[in-house]
């Protein structure tokens, strides 16, 4: 299982059916984290990867600030047309001191059950350790566009070892859970988005179990 340590200075992890008031999850969901892997090695077909696993820890605490902002919803033809935006009320995440300034997070990727070859650990790692290689474009975010990342790091002894002092949770899978994340996001309709539960578990900070993390695939 491999763990990359991302940092990011603020983010909305938007809740699905969120609307007028765009609540935030305190986690990205296991797609968005899907997602920021696929772009980090610049992958873009998103179903090259199906059947890894992916899930997040959060380490620290963060801060949650509400701003007004202009927000797009295509209603009218062309997109510039009036009534296409509207100012809405959205909640933000940063970090919670002058001494913990970003968001940090843990993404957990499990590439066991893939059926591609080079699997997507092996391919962050590759991207990683030689980044000229790599064929991306755009900015690497975390949930928004506008949402860069400013830090990603493999999640190495010394750093696993910093990182313990902190206090630190991690979504895991629970029939029961108190939280429903998608793990595919369907972007037409979002008829075929599908969804697991769990929770948000305080504990010691290690590697978390295989079965605890989502599985990526799309409905049946």
């Amino acid at each position: 299982m491999l763990g990359l340590h991302v940092t990011v200075p603020v983010a909305c992890f938007r809740k699905g059916f969120a609307r007028e008031y765009l609540e935030t999850e305190e986690v990205p969901p296991p797609a968005t984290c899907y997602g920021f892997l696929l772009s980090l090695v610049g992958e873009v077909d998103r179903n090259k990867h199906v059947g890894c696993r992916v899930s997040v820890g959060l380490v620290s605490e963060t801060r949650t600030s509400v701003v007004l902002r202009t927000i797009w919803r295509v209603k009218n033809k062309p997109l510039g047309s009036s009534g296409n935006t509207k100012p809405d009320y959205q909640q933000l995440l940063t970090g919670h001191s002058p001494e913990m300034p970003f968001i940090n997070l843990v993404i957990w990727l499990d590439s066991t059950n893939e059926a591609a070859n080079p699997n997507l650990e092996a391919r962050v790692k590759g991207a990683l350790k030689n980044p000229s290689e790599i064929s991306r474009f755009g900015g690497l975010s975390l949930g928004e566009s506008t949402h860069l990342v400013d830090s990603v790091a493999l999640l190495e002894s010394e750093l696993h070892k910093t990182l313990s002092n902190y206090t630190y949770k991690c979504f895991e899978l629970s029939e029961k859970g108190r939280i429903t994340l998608p793990v595919w996001v369907d972007h037409v309709s979002s008829r075929n988005t599908c969804y697991v539960t769990g929770n948000l578990v305080a504990k010691v900070f290690a590697t978390p179990e295989l079965h605890s993390l989502p599985t990526i695939q799309p409905q049946g």
